[in-house]
């Protein structure tokens, strides 16, 4: 398999890269935009002094987001299997 060469550009800075496949570029270049929008609806509705607290506010964004839908996901996990268990103890007594 054929690595890819992806550039991407992050608040201003070029950053190099190789990847897998074209899915993957995607997601980079996907994921490049997404932090270049954030950056710059930060840069416009707070007064931040420079890049790195921008770059910050970011990652503590994303990783937020992270971690409230992993908690979600465990949640519905934890739902469904409590269904589950409720389904087959009906199926064990109707069945006895």
């Amino acid at each position: 398999m054929e690595k890819i060469k992806v550039n991407v550009i992050i608040a201003g800075r070029s950053y190099p890269l190789i990847v897998n496949n074209e899915q993957e570029e995607e997601g980079m270049r996907k994921a490049a935009k997404n932090i270049n929008d954030l950056i710059l609806n930060f840069e416009q509705n707070y007064a931040v002094a420079d890049k790195q607290d921008v770059l910050a506010m970011c990652a503590l964004q994303f990783a937020s987001k992270l971690e409230i839908n992993t908690i979600k996901e465990a949640d519905d996990a934890i739902k469904a299997l409590s269904k589950i268990n409720e389904i087959a103890n009906l199926l064990d007594h109707h069945l006895k």
